[in-house]
């Protein structure tokens, strides 16, 4: 089987104004990571504010992604629990509806303790025939664990082939997951919003799963990347920073906002706990985002979009 790589956002859970889960938002959102070039895409994770859904809406969803979706690019399901036997449940959700992966994130509750987390990833590996990626996120969200305790999980658990590494330092763990490891893994992506892709992937990072209100920005830098076009990647490195670093303080409000002053969200609705824009946020995103405008030429940001957007 062809291993993943490359560029695959993570797609945010669009809401009706009045708070529904909208299947058929989602079609179009994947719809355009298909028209931008994505190498593939996951659903959910973080940044689809996957703590807010109910196991029905959860399963309606990637449902409706599956049947949007159909084969045209490799799906990663978000399938992280801290029951084991309930993560594995969601892995083969998303199996049924055609996901090459199940993103598992190693518990929080785990700890650093290596053999808790083995006896984990064994549990969801008894229930799932899907490879796994383990999806190591800073504290409080994920365990945080540190890249020799990665590195002893994947060697003690042959269904993990992918590592999703967000704690930072980013680049380093990449480094040190992946020489430990050697060909054992797949591939180790990394995330934390892209604002540490160069890095990850001078480092021989598989790919990048950033979320999706920049996806054809993000195919572009690693196709430049690959190319060894490095004046490229990095002119387009720089140019996404001020919205990345925007959306490290937002989250998925950011994120909505973008893809619907790009006419791609109806509804910019979140559940998510978090900061909400304020006044003068809203005029700095709009600065943004005007500023970011020429970046966007597939859906483009248009200026009374943007300020409706961000009102």
């Amino acid at each position: 089987m062809t291993k993943l790589s490359g560029v695959f956002p993570v797609l945010p859970t669009p809401f009706s104004a009045e708070g529904a889960i909208d299947p058929a938002a989602l079609g179009r959102l994947v719809d355009f990571v298909v028209e931008a070039g994505a190498d593939g895409l996951v659903y959910p994770g973080m940044a689809s504010e996957v703590e807010t859904l109910s196991p029905e809406e959860r399963l309606t969803l990637v449902q409706a992604l599956g049947t949007a979706l159909g084969g045209r690019l490799p799906f990663i399901v978000g399938a992280s629990d801290a029951d084991p036997a309930a993560a594995a449940a969601r892995a083969e959700e998303g199996r049924l509806v055609g996901a090459r992966a199940a993103m598992i994130m190693a518990p929080a509750g785990r700890g650093s303790d290596v053999a808790a987390h083995i006896e984990f990833y064994r549990a969801v590996a008894a229930g799932t025939s899907l490879a796994i990626m383990l999806q190591n996120a800073p504290q409080p969200m994920g365990a945080g664990l540190k890249p020799e305790l990665v590195s002893e999980i994947v060697k003690a658990v042959p269904q993990i082939r992918y590592v999703k590494e967000e704690t930072l330092p980013c680049g380093h763990n990449v480094s040190a997951i992946s020489a430990s490891v050697g060909d054992r893994l797949d591939g180790v992506f990394g995330g934390a919003g892209a604002r540490y892709v160069m890095d990850e992937l001078a480092r021989g990072a598989a790919g990048t799963m950033p979320a999706s209100e920049m996806t054809d920005l993000h195919v572009r830098l690693v196709r430049a990347f690959r190319a060894a076009d490095i004046k490229e990647a990095r002119r387009l490195y720089s140019r996404s920073l001020p919205l990345l670093l925007f959306q490290a303080v937002f989250r998925v409000r950011l994120t909505k906002a973008v893809l619907g002053a790009r006419g791609l969200l109806a509804s910019t609705e979140a559940r998510a706990a978090g900061p909400r824009l304020d006044a003068h946020d809203r005029q700095e995103l709009a600065a943004l985002m005007a500023e970011a405008a020429d970046l966007f030429t597939l859906h483009p940001v248009t200026l009374p979009q943007a300020d409706h957007v961000a009102a």
